[in-house]
């Protein structure tokens, strides 16, 4: 019996033996579980950005906004190219996004025509452009846009102009333009829609040069019209705040005072920071903004259309316009769409000041 009984325990051991070896058998078959996901890097969204460069703190914005929302952290790997307003260095850079086959290219356009071509060429490889502030006005092969409208800026300069000088009692507007890059979009809005106030009331412009929308630039031009129009002129308009910025340094060293309590007009367009404090001290006394933070619109339009969701084929900024004196609460005018809009005028303080860009 003792014999049976131990035979009897072997076989059992070795059964059990069998059948903890089949285990490892069975786990080595082709798995049909999912396979692992991807990893953080192979998940981000390739972006070429071509910026047009660095030449004012309205761009310096642009630039913080775009490089903060397309980071690793949201869901992005983001080429940056720093143009320094030089056409043909974005040309290079967008073709250089596209022999990198990145996912999405984005342009904000230095000039506005020139672009047909290598848009063609993004399309024929399968990426998606997207047009960020400026505009490419001789191509559509693009899939949205996103900005300001220019135009209207223009036109809203205008209307407060005309509407503050008639409560100033100022009969004659003799005035002095420093346009930004010239055949850039925001040049040619802010100008046509400027131009347009100025015809409809026969104003006198008596001379429009390219500031190129730098400080220096502005300087130079105001320098140049302080020595050709000394005494001559009443208001200044400067298409962005550096260029204000530049012309200030001018007419001081010539002894002419602006603002408030000077004797020129001083209007400028962006409504940066350091602009709304002059505005609020009434060194400047009318600033439109044109809104650079654009980089969470364009971060949640990639992934919109990552996700094969339809955007808009235009998406507008939200712009308000700020005044140093609180004479007008609002102006009206015919926007750039023919639409008859009233628009408030918002008088600057400390705080505004402090919140803006």
């Amino acid at each position: 019996m003792k014999k049976l009984f131990a035979l009897f325990l072997s076989l059992i051991m070795v059964l059990s033996l069998a059948a903890c070896g089949s285990t490892p058998t069975q786990s080595a078959a082709p798995s049909t579980a999912p396979s692992a996901a991807p990893s953080a890097a192979q998940k981000l969204i390739k972006v070429g950005v071509a910026q047009v460069g660095h030449e004012s703190d309205w761009r310096t914005a642009s630039t913080k906004s775009i490089q903060t929302n397309l980071s690793k952290e949201n869901g992005f790997d983001l080429q940056f190219v720093d143009c320094d307003n030089k056409p043909d260095k974005q040309l290079e850079a967008v073709r250089n996004f596209i022999q990198q086959q990145v996912d999405y290219i984005v342009i904000d356009p230095i000039v506005s025509t020139g672009w047909d071509t290598v848009l063609t060429e993004a399309q024929n490889a399968k990426i998606p452009v997207i047009v960020l502030d400026r505009t490419i006005d001789d191509s559509n092969k693009y899939v949205t846009w996103i900005g300001s409208e220019f135009t209207n800026e223009g036109l809203a300069a205008g209307a407060w102009l005309k509407d503050y000088a008639k409560a100033k009692n100022i009969d004659k507007l003799n005035i002095l333009v420093i346009k930004g890059t010239t055949g850039s979009s925001a040049e040619i809005g802010r100008t046509k829609g400027f131009e347009k106030i100025a015809k409809e009331n026969g104003w006198t412009i008596l001379d429009q040069q390219d500031g190129q929308f730098t400080q220096e630039g502005g300087a130079k031009v105001m320098e140049s019209y302080c020595k050709s129009y000394a005494g001559k002129f009443n208001v200044v308009v400067c298409q962005n705040d550096n260029e204000a910025f530049g012309a200030q340094d001018a007419m001081k060293a010539a002894g002419v005072t602006y603002g408030v309590n000077g004797k020129v007009i001083l209007i400028s367009f962006d409504a940066c920071k350091a602009a709304l404090k002059q505005v609020l001290e009434g060194k400047i006394n009318a600033d439109f903004q044109c809104n650079p933070l654009q980089g969470k619109v364009l971060a949640d339009t990639i992934k919109k259309l990552k996700a094969g969701e339809k955007v808009p084929e235009k998406t507008y900024m939200p712009e308000p316009w700020y005044v140093s004196e609180n004479i007008l609460k609002s102006i009206t005018y015919t926007n750039n769409a023919g639409k008859t809009v009233t628009e408030d005028l918002i008088q600057v303080t400390q705080a505004i000041a402090d919140a803006s860009y």
